[in-house]
């Protein structure tokens, strides 16, 4: 070996060291956190996220104190990071964890807030941005920069809420909650998407149309190739029998499939989020009841400790980024001056939410005013909805980078001022919010108050159950009264009308084809 190739080997061998020993604390620091979050699991005061950004703030000043105040990263990650690796387990594992029956009872509830909602909130903050930042000298975005911040700060985080609200004791608003969370984190994203291929030279009123049609193209084209994936995953489980019994090649073909639907969907511009989400949903409706009985136990823990571990990670990079002295000196602006940008991003998502969460519900209410009480959204319930709302978490970090840093690091100040005011806002609102959630909750649902929430459908007799479905053997005066009252019956009650049908067609060609148990016995 002559010298220059010992050389190189040297070289090489001290980089692979250099990558594995900022991996090696930050692995470490994880750990740190899940002992913490351990002592601190019976305090529903205090989630996993908030834990994660407080070791991670913690992590951050002691390696600003040995770097001399250089730096405050053990890694630096950049947006490919979080959308290729470590948001896909996450929304996979909503999807594949969400009770389907509560989640589809509610289905047009979810998608006001979720979908509807979006649009509401991003307009609001982003014409507020563009009206009120200027005011105080921050100047220097361009308009899809204030059109992504208005996605940015749409996204949510309800994690905080969903560990105080009791799944068996209030299963309408933990339904609502966690579906709207899950739904809005997917539509910020399309609309995130959209907005970037939108030519904001030539914004018209046109523009608002074109946005909204690319951003249905998006969902629907996502949500069919999530759809197909899940589909033809149950099918492989259900029909080959190579993989039946085998827990390892069971989880894995699941594990593979879901994600490279989300590759897939990045692959033809498409949302990968949405797409894994419904993809989540399906294996779950289908595929897991096609398992063996340790995949099945096996399949929910795997995928709920990825999606905990790299909610872990986004977390604890925050707390970090926090007290990233590079990004607060390159923004050249005062500390009152990001304090009252801050401020004013903070109240803009106050007032985007309730802009859309108190009418939609009146929206709700009034198309499920033939349903049971208990399937109304109260005052109570709009309060907590909107306040679930308010904490903003991974995909916002996520988008951010996204639209303000290159391989997470930028050099434009006005860029570096908006990723400290994000990562302050997702700081601020799930510390303050998330403290705040349990004694919210605990006055405005009282746990002797919980047991009216539990919702149930509404009974359909078998006779109800024939209305849609016409008959040759009987005359057309009689199809025709069924149709209409198989129309009446929509009109009064369609929700849980198009849910009941939905049913089952599901149990009649769905569930012998991709597998899994009649409805009455799933969730």
């Amino acid at each position: 070996m002559n010298t220059s190739e010992y050389y190189n080997s040297v070289t090489n061998l001290a980089e692979g060291h250099a990558q594995v020993v900022p991996i090696t604390v930050f692995v470490a620091v994880v750990c740190l956190c899940l002992v913490i979050g351990h002592y601190l699991q019976e305090n529903r005061w205090v989630n996993e996220s908030i834990t994660a950004i407080f070791v991670g703030c913690l992590a951050g000043t002691i390696i600003l104190l040995i770097s001399k105040g250089k730096s405050s990263h053990i890694l630096r990650f950049d947006e490919e990071l979080f959308f290729i690796y470590l948001l896909p387990p996450i929304i996979f594992n909503a999807g594949f964890q969400v009770k389907k029956k509560q989640f589809f009872h509610n289905f047009f509830t979810i998608m006001l807030f979720g979908v509807v909602g979006v649009f509401i909130s991003s307009s609001i903050i982003s014409a507020g941005s563009m009206w009120l930042f200027p005011k105080f000298g921050f100047v220097g975005l361009t308009t899809r920069d204030y059109l992504g911040i208005g996605t940015i700060f749409s996204s949510t985080d309800t994690v905080c809420t969903l560990q105080v609200l009791h799944q068996d004791e209030t299963p309408l608003l933990y339904s609502l909650v966690f579906g709207e969370g899950v739904v809005n984190d997917a539509t910020s994203v399309v609309l995130f998407n959209a907005i970037q291929k939108l030519d904001v030279n030539t914004l018209h009123g046109w523009q608002a149309v074109h946005i909204l049609v690319d951003f249905l193209y998006l969902f629907s084209t996502s949500t069919a190739l999530g759809v197909a994936t899940g589909l033809i995953t149950s099918y492989i489980l259900k029909g080959l029998y190579f993989v039946r019994h085998c827990t390892v090649r069971e989880i894995a073909l699941m594990l593979l499939m879901a994600y490279l639907s989300y590759m897939l969907a990045e692959l033809f511009s498409l949302s990968g989020i949405l797409t894994v989400f419904f993809c989540g949903i399906f294996m779950s409706h289908y595929a897991w009841h096609n398992t063996s009985e340790s995949s099945k136990i096996t399949t929910r823990h795997v995928f709920a400790t990825m999606s905990f571990i790299a909610e872990t990670f986004i977390f604890l990079y925050v707390g970090m980024d926090a007290l990233d002295v590079e990004k607060w000196k390159l923004s050249k602006l005062s500390f009152w001056t990001l304090l009252v940008i801050c401020t004013i991003t903070m109240f803009l998502t106050l007032l985007g939410r309730a802009a859309f969460v108190f009418p939609l519900a009146v929206v709700s209410n009034y198309a499920n005013r033939n349903a049971p009480h208990s399937s109304k959204t109260t005052l109570k319930h709009q309060v907590i909805i909107w306040w679930a709302g308010l904490m903003r978490g991974a995909v916002s970090i996520a988008l951010a980078f996204k639209q303000f840093t290159h391989s997470g690091v930028t050099w434009d100040p006005v860029n570096a001022a908006m990723v400290i005011t994000t990562v302050v806002v997702v700081l601020f609102s799930t510390i303050v919010f998330g403290f705040l959630t349990k004694p919210l909750v605990s006055y405005l649902l009282p746990p002797h108050a919980n047991t009216g929430d539990i919702h149930r459908e509404p009974t359909i007799s078998k006779e109800d159950m024939k209305l849609p479905l016409l008959s040759f053997e009987e005359s057309a005066a009689t199809n025709v009264l069924r149709a209409k009252d198989s129309l009446s019956m929509l009109i009064e009650r369609p929700v849980y009308t198009i849910h009941h049908y939905w049913r089952r067609f599901d149990d009649a060609y769905m569930r012998p084809i991709f597998g899994g148990p009649q409805s009455n016995n799933s969730s």
